[in-house]
């Protein structure tokens, strides 16, 4: 017997504001459908509208309707009309008598048609709205729908919930979701009653969110001592030449740092795969070594909250030696989606820090698109992730930025100070050695605060 779970069915509202054009409002669309099938729901329908503003119930009543025939809801908030949900529900049943149920992919929706004719057959368990909607419209929407509702914010918040792995990403992200869910408590079913006992005179709602207080100040002690942790780890790693990857998610971050790495991590087609931030040397390993790092990737109208909460593990951005800004060349909206990156990045300091644009998937744009793309970016670096010679040649390139911050110099070593030798190796390039009766003179090539640190030291142990 087949005992897998169903996925929940979800149906997307968009509303195409003044100022938005459609290829633009399209390409948002594509990317909620994306980041709904990450969640694990089921696309099956799809609503859109092109409105001044979003209103209290985020589209106009005709479109309601045509949403809550969908879903099975009244399309009644109020004083909305009952038969305009009534004539909706006959044309979507008279569409379906004609056309039949579609046998399409229903993570794609390419019509309301066919969307519709398969969302009247079974239970549409959301309504998933592309804008960051207040609790009020969410209340009202559900009312009208009778469907659970989420925003774009609440789709990617528990996003980052379920694929957090790491101790600080948890805390940061149960941080985001408390923020979030805080303000919507007065959505649930069976609340506002009082409590009796302890805290009485309380209701469910004004305990519940006195607990997502306590919760909040306890996860941010957690915090500070996790982030305490890994600011003394990074301090070991400050005199260490990094390479952060930073872009929008699923640009192939993960792709290029397992190519530029040789490391095991995860490489998957989904949008938020990596959340949580991965170090690994340059591979084959140079002297001085290289780190490269991976980080958690963008997305239009991040949550304010998790910019915030990620701010610690941006970090690795704001303390890299250069910033590899990694755009997937292939995406018709990449350019939309550097300068999303680029703004976070603004917000956290780190677009001072050096930087080279990467062109990446340039295997999956045709010829002529490439010609139009070396003209409008002629310093950046075209290449698949997937070439081994795209991928050598980058990592020359990575070598060469380096090279040029490097100096020249010489330290003797004398044969009974030889357990010096090893911190030697680990921190610059030894380029030749000469030896004479007492011990031996190494010329190093390194960074110079590295080759001050190796001085003092081997002064030091005199």
């Amino acid at each position: 017997m087949d005992r897998q779970k169903k996925r929940p069915r979800a149906v997307l509202v968009g509303v195409q504001m003044d100022g938005v054009d459609d290829e633009t409002f399209a390409a948002s669309l594509r990317e909620l459908a994306r980041l709904v099938h990450t969640l694990g729901f089921e696309v099956v329908g799809e609503v859109s509208q092109k409105r001044n503003s979003i209103g209290s119930v985020v589209l106009g009543s005709g479109k309601l309707a045509e949403l809550a025939a969908m879903t099975g809801g009244s399309g009644i908030v109020e004083s909305l009309a009952r038969n305009a949900v009534s004539k909706a529900r006959r044309r979507f049943e008279a569409d379906d008598a004609d056309h039949g149920p579609d046998d399409g992919d229903a993570d794609e929706p390419n019509g309301h048609d066919t969307a519709a004719g398969t969302a009247t057959k079974t239970t549409v368990d959301y309504v998933i709205v592309d804008h960051e909607i207040s609790p009020r419209q969410a209340r009202n929407l559900e009312r009208a729908t009778s469907a659970q509702v989420l925003d774009r914010t609440g789709v990617i918040v528990e996003i980052f919930h379920r694929h957090a792995n790491s101790r600080e990403a948890r805390l940061q992200v149960e941080m985001a979701r408390l923020k979030y869910v805080a303000p919507r408590l007065r959505e649930s079913k069976g609340g506002g009653g009082r409590q009796q006992g302890v805290g009485a005179g309380e209701s469910d709602i004004e305990l519940d969110r006195r607990k997502i207080r306590d919760r909040l100040a306890e996860l941010r002690r957690t915090l500070e001592t996790v982030q305490r942790d890994q600011e003394q780890r990074r301090t070991v790693r400050r005199e260490e030449l990094r390479v952060a990857l930073v872009g929008y998610t699923n640009a192939g971050k993960s792709s290029l740092m397992r190519a530029l790495t040789g490391s095991e991590i995860l490489v998957a087609d989904k949008l938020f795969a990596t959340l949580d931030t991965t170090v690994r040397a340059l591979q084959p390993e140079t002297r001085p070594r290289i780190l490269v790092c991976d980080t958690v990737g963008f997305i239009k109208q991040l949550p304010h909250d998790l910019v915030a909460s990620f701010r610690s593990t941006l970090a690795e951005a704001l303390e890299a030696s250069l910033l590899l800004y990694v755009v997937d060349a292939s995406d018709p909206t990449h350019e939309a989606q550097l300068e999303v990156t680029r703004t976070v990045l603004r917000e956290i300091g780190a677009d001072a820090v050096p930087s080279r644009l990467i062109l990446n998937k340039i295997d999956a744009v045709a010829e002529d698109e490439r010609e139009k793309l070396r003209a409008r970016n002629p310093d950046a670096i075209m290449m698949s992730s997937q070439s081994p010679e795209d991928v050598s040649a980058l990592r020359e390139t990575i070598i060469a930025v380096f090279e040029t911050a490097m100096i020249d110099d010489a330290f003797f070593v004398p044969y009974a100070r030889d357990a010096l030798l090893g911190s030697v190796y680990e921190s610059v390039r030894v380029v030749s050695q000469d030896y004479d009766a007492t011990g031996r003179t190494l010329h190093v090539r390194g960074l110079p605060a590295s080759i001050a640190k190796l001085r003092k030291s081997l002064a030091g142990a005199g």
